[in-house]
């Protein structure tokens, strides 16, 4: 029997091997990725807009979330599922972050969480560990935060603003995270604080010295075509297959040449008689 990876496991692969890390969202993709032997897969509140249609993470519920992990789980063997924690179900403090966790631990059956944020989440953090909850930590480009930020901009572009960052990945060290995602920051800086911490950095637009690499399923897939930040490469254009295989389905519907005899069920003869 397969056993599924754990924090401690993360933990342990910094300095040793890269670390891979996708998202998925329902129980197929899923089952894929975890066939596909990826380490981690985060089941994030990029869903509202690669899967709900929303302009960005904000809209994100925590009853979508439960849903959507709840999916991601039953199609996991071997990956550490992270569930994320939607914008405003941690903000207000430990308590409701512990409520928050609890629920999205206990109702879906991931194995971590993430919250965005650096020092000012730290309490947050501290007590869902101490409760026996795993935590991912998020700085650099927070999504959550962005009409704060003022879009999807690269952050820690000065050697003051990569110590700021650095001083926030440390604060959620300290607080217990086995993993901290950096989003959006230039390359040195992706380096220096990956070579400043004792838990693994995983990457998103976070340079290649970080220990690892997390992208969006349907960027990787090419499914999604809204826009395409720079940090991601597009491994497949599924968009153009999907285009291709409903415009040949309802050209053949049309036509009359599907369903074919070989997709038909037949009948016994004698009955099909009695029928005319």
């Amino acid at each position: 029997m397969t056993r599924q990876l754990t924090a401690p496991d993360i933990m342990a692969a910094k300095g040793e091997r890269k670390l891979t890390m996708l998202t998925a969202y329902d129980y197929p993709t899923a089952r894929l990725v975890d066939e596909a032997g990826i380490d981690m897969i985060l089941v994030g509140d990029s869903l509202g807009m690669v899967v709900l249609g929303y302009d960005d993470t904000i809209p994100v519920t925590m009853d979508e979330m439960v849903h959507h992990c709840r999916a991601v789980t039953r199609g996991v063997s071997r990956a550490l599922v992270v569930g994320d924690m939607p914008f405003m179900s941690y903000e207000a403090g430990p308590e409701q972050a512990l409520a928050s966790a609890g629920r999205l631990m206990k109702e879906s059956g991931v194995r971590a969480v993430k919250l965005e944020g650096g020092r000012e989440v730290a309490p947050q953090t501290k007590a869902l560990v101490q409760a026996g909850i795993p935590v991912v930590g998020h700085v650099g480009l927070t999504p959550q935060r962005i009409a704060q930020l003022g879009g999807f901009k690269v952050q820690g572009k000065t050697a003051e603003a990569a110590r700021i960052i650095l001083e926030d990945a440390r604060a959620l060290q300290d607080a217990g995270c086995f993993a901290i995602i950096l989003e959006a920051v230039p390359a040195p800086m992706g380096r220096f604080i990956t070579q400043s911490l004792a838990v693994p950095t995983i990457g998103i637009g976070g340079g290649p010295h970080c220990d690892g690499q997390v992208l969006v399923i349907h960027d990787v897939l090419g499914l999604f075509e809204r826009f395409t930040p720079r940090f991601v490469k597009k491994y497949a254009n599924l968009a153009q297959d999907v285009r291709e295989a409903v415009t040949q389905y309802k050209s053949e519907v049309e036509s009359g040449a599907f369903p074919g005899e070989e997709h038909s069920f037949s009948m016994d003869p004698e009955e099909e008689k009695k029928l005319s």
